[in-house]
């Protein structure tokens, strides 16, 4: 798979000046944590959960978490399971590519029991997200994952939820950071990638953002954010792929632009126009929030619509302009430090300071893709959205 393979090869070839990487649920762990994108969410109770796959894949999802936690009601849990590996069976044998495939529990026990439950059909799973993670609840669930990875002898992830109540209140989130970072440092292999659950943080105090606020305008929310970054984000070796808290609107009807973009995958000029429409429908806080996650140290996002995967992915490529400096400051005569203008001439490039960035963000062209320097996001946007 790769991000965009979705699109006809001439229009991507079109719209990159480097495509996106290939990969698969085999890749290397660096590569597949960057790859993730936009993740998107469905409950485990869905009766067509394979054909929901199936189609997702083919318009441009990379990765998936199918729920059986917050997203389901306590009394279908059961039935929820044996849907589960009813659906995974049924996509085994349509022998049809799926995205990277991870399954929300709710309690350690469930991970092994479901990978046993699975048989054959585990080829699809690429791993667990584990709820509320703590240092207390995170241990019993990392060694679940391995006694799973041990039981069907393939690579499997996991993914913790950061949003518990002792992250969020103050007095107790130092303590319980540290907690994290001791559990996931010692389970670092296995640990694909953290993941933010912004709106159980907004719950402990009755909080819901409205569609034109992003997280980071919760100020609460926002800290909480900050601190997790501070502690597990950080670019020394040491820090994990933090990937962007969900967006809970979904107003937007992608049907509204569909004639627009059959016309031509560069718009014919409408860029404007479309830009104009998006922001009127409610994506402009979605689009707003992609852009702080990025600035915040954050990558990929939690989706709970379809709508939200192409904005995710779109403004996620590396511009011409971020991949021209990014080159510039690793140029193996750089290595003694210094600073010089950028190609573009509009901006300071300065080796020392950031040469973090610039790693960051070669990384996400391998997975992502490098635009053309006369490609933006709404061209991206609509390729990505076009049939």
């Amino acid at each position: 798979m790769r991000h965009f393979g979705h699109i006809a090869p001439a229009v991507r070839e079109g719209l990159f000046f480097q495509e996106p990487c290939e990969f698969d649920a085999d890749s290397p762990a660096r590569v597949l944590s960057a790859a993730l994108g936009a993740t998107l969410y469905s409950p485990a109770t869905r009766p067509g959960l394979a054909d929901d796959v199936i189609k997702q894949a083919g318009r441009g999802v990379v990765s998936m978490v199918l729920c059986l936690e917050d997203s389901i009601d306590d009394s279908e849990v059961v039935g929820a399971e044996e849907n589960l590996v009813r659906q995974f069976a049924e996509l085994d044998a349509r022998s049809v590519e799926v995205p990277l495939l991870f399954i929300r529990v709710r309690e350690p026990g469930q991970v092994v029991d479901l990978v046993e439950r699975l048989g054959s059909a585990v080829r699809l799973l690429s791993g667990f997200v584990l709820p509320k993670f703590t240092e207390e609840r995170g241990v019993p669930f990392m060694e679940a994952v391995a006694e799973a990875e041990k039981a069907c002898g393939r690579r499997l992830f996991a993914m913790p939820v950061l949003e518990s109540p002792e992250l969020l209140h103050l007095e107790t989130r130092g303590e319980a950071l540290q907690g994290i970072a001791r559990t996931v440092d010692k389970y670092r292999e296995r640990v694909l990638a953290l993941r933010l659950g912004v709106t159980d943080f907004c719950s402990a105090y009755g909080l819901r953002r409205a569609p034109d606020m992003t997280a980071y305008d919760v100020r609460i929310v926002g800290a909480v954010i900050a601190d997790v970054v501070n502690v597990l984000g950080r670019a020394d070796g040491t820090g994990f792929t933090i990937t962007g808290p969900v967006w809970e609107y979904f107003r937007l009807q992608e049907r509204m632009f569909k004639p627009q973009l059959r016309r031509s995958p560069f718009l014919e000029g409408r860029a404007e126009e479309l830009r104009t429409a998006l922001i009127e429908h409610d994506l402009d806080g979605l689009l707003r929030e992609i852009e702080l996650d990025r600035a915040n140290g954050l990558l990929g996002k939690t989706c709970i619509h379809p709508s939200h995967v192409a904005p995710v992915h779109a403004l996620s490529v590396v511009s011409h302009e971020e991949f021209s400096d990014a080159q510039d400051i690793l140029r193996p005569e750089r290595g003694g430090g210094g600073v010089m203008r950028s190609a573009y001439t509009n901006k300071m490039n300065e080796v020392k300071p950031h040469r973090a960035w610039a790693e960051r963000t070669l990384q996400r062209a391998e997975v992502f893709g490098v635009a053309r320097a006369d490609v933006g996001f709404v061209e991206l946007l609509a390729a990505g959205l076009a049939e």
